[in-house]
């Protein structure tokens, strides 16, 4: 079983250290201190299981936990603080456990892990219905710019793009890249901020200043001017839907 710890409090990644140490059949495969770190790491060494604090420098756990792409590791979420746990728990957590994480509860959390099936088609089926508009709908959005995870906030982007096995994530500034798909992310944001205006495209509603209906396809300008095309049977839906936010 390998296990990813992330936390950004040295003493405690030493205390997880070596609880861990006590279980033959656990392994150390990598530690990060905040939750950027913790995308990357998830992403290249595919953990079993992640050991993960809330409050941390740039993004939270909670962002990290809505974020991670499938297969999702089973996350032990282990902090200071109580009043995370709903959202922890609607994100499908395997366990919840507050700080010092002593050695009894998290033989129990492990246990958990163990005695769950892989894939874990359920809990990833619970996990998505989580993720969809009303329960966790983000604001904040993990994606890779290179070699770097970075944290995107809602106010900066523009729209999300299909792009192969990709999506690509158009903010004011720069583009990203992220695994999840047009149709995933579709589900899990708020349908009052983001509108599909095609096969290929998911705009931001709020960056949105002009909507050419025409006589075929419409077309929509953003607020950076660019434009993209919207199929004919989305672009009177865009409409209303701008209306009612006027």
């Amino acid at each position: 079983m390998r296990v990813l710890i992330v936390d950004d409090e040295p003493p405690t990644l030493v205390r997880l250290r070596q609880l861990l140490a006590a279980h033959p059949d656990g392994e150390i495969a990598g530690e990060a201190a905040n939750g950027t770190q913790a995308m990357e790491l998830a992403a290249q060494l595919r953990p079993h299981g992640i050991l993960l604090d809330i409050q941390m420098p740039g993004c939270s756990g909670i962002d990290v936990a809505a974020c991670l792409p499938q297969p999702r590791p089973h996350i032990i979420f282990c902090t200071a603080c109580d009043q995370y746990a709903v959202e922890a728990f609607e994100l499908n957590a395997v366990d919840y456990l507050l700080k010092p994480v002593g050695r009894a509860r998290l033989a129990q959390s492990l246990d958990r892990i163990r005695a769950l099936p892989t894939p874990l088609r359920s809990q990833e089926a619970a996990l998505e219905r989580a993720l969809r508009p009303g329960a966790t709908a983000p604001t904040r959005f993990l994606a890779r710019k290179g070699s770097q995870f970075v944290v995107v906030e809602e106010s900066r982007i523009l729209y999300f793009g299909s792009e192969g096995s990709l999506t690509r994530l158009v903010a004011d500034s720069s583009d990203y890249w992220m695994a999840p798909t047009l149709n995933e992310l579709e589900r899990r944001l708020a349908p009052s901020r983001f509108f599909r205006i095609s096969r290929a495209a998911l705009v931001n509603l709020s960056a949105v200043t002009e909507v050419r209906p025409e006589s075929g396809n419409g077309e929509v300008t953003l607020r950076n001017g660019v434009k993209l095309e919207v199929s004919r049977r989305r672009t009177r839906h865009l409409l209303e839907y701008l209306a009612g936010m006027v």
